[in-house]
């Protein structure tokens, strides 16, 4: 457990030592510190580095050198690869294992802030949860268009179950995005023939888990 959890800080900081992850790092905390002030920004931008060391992270497992993250003021961050996996379940693994270390880092803050009570940590877990949660969905090249390519047409509409009764349970409306891409996905004829169980539940897992962490109520001015 030491081992791993040695290995995964260590990697957690190589963006740290590349200076065009720093200077564009700190391009999009000064952009978001004008609009929304300077906790909001550090939160997002946390968020988005973590979740984007998540993707290098599944990369280096299947052998393929990434960079650490470029960050892109206003729209996220991307790292870049020498090549892909073609195989649509190295995709999926590689495409959630973002959010999945985002919901990695939103649980810290929502842990530190049950243990402080100091608001600024919820809204931060808050602000991670939207983030990976609206990565989940499955259009374009989102982490959910990834996840997407491993499921069965049956497991795809399990998945817009999930949808379905997260947004029933919690009527956030970034669910009712999710669920007609998700549903647009089922109809789609390009699905594997065989089931990937792993990716269905961590898809669902996802799901669940991430937007019980959106719904934390945390008061509007906790990042004031």
């Amino acid at each position: 457990m030491r081992a791993f959890v040695l290995t995964k800080g260590k990697l957690l900081l190589l963006g740290f030592t590349k200076a065009g992850t720093l200077f564009s790092m700190f391009l999009s905390l000064g952009a978001y510190w004008q609009v929304f002030g300077w906790k909001w920004a550090v939160g997002v931008v946390a968020s988005i580095y973590v979740h984007e060391m998540g993707h290098v992270a599944m990369l280096r497992h299947y052998g393929i050198p990434a960079t650490a993250p470029m960050f892109l003021p206003g729209i996220g961050a991307v790292i870049r690869s020498r090549f892909y996996p073609t195989d649509v379940v190295a995709q999926a693994r590689v495409g959630l294992a973002g959010p999945i270390w985002g919901l990695g880092a939103a649980l810290t803050c929502y842990i530190i802030y049950q243990l402080t009570g100091l608001p600024a940590w919820g809204a931060l877990a808050e602000i991670g949860a939207w983030i990976n949660l609206f990565n989940l969905t499955p259009v374009w090249q989102l982490d959910g268009a990834h996840g997407f390519k491993a499921l069965t047409r049956e497991q795809r509409w399990i998945a817009v179950g999930a949808i379905a009764a997260a947004w029933a349970l919690s009527s956030k409306g970034l669910l009712v995005l999710l669920l007609i891409f998700a549903i647009i996905a089922a109809f789609s004829d390009k699905a594997p023939a065989h089931a990937d169980r792993r990716t269905l539940l961590e898809y669902a897992v996802l799901i669940a888990a991430l937007t019980a962490l959106a719904t934390i109520p945390v008061p509007v001015n906790a990042l004031n």
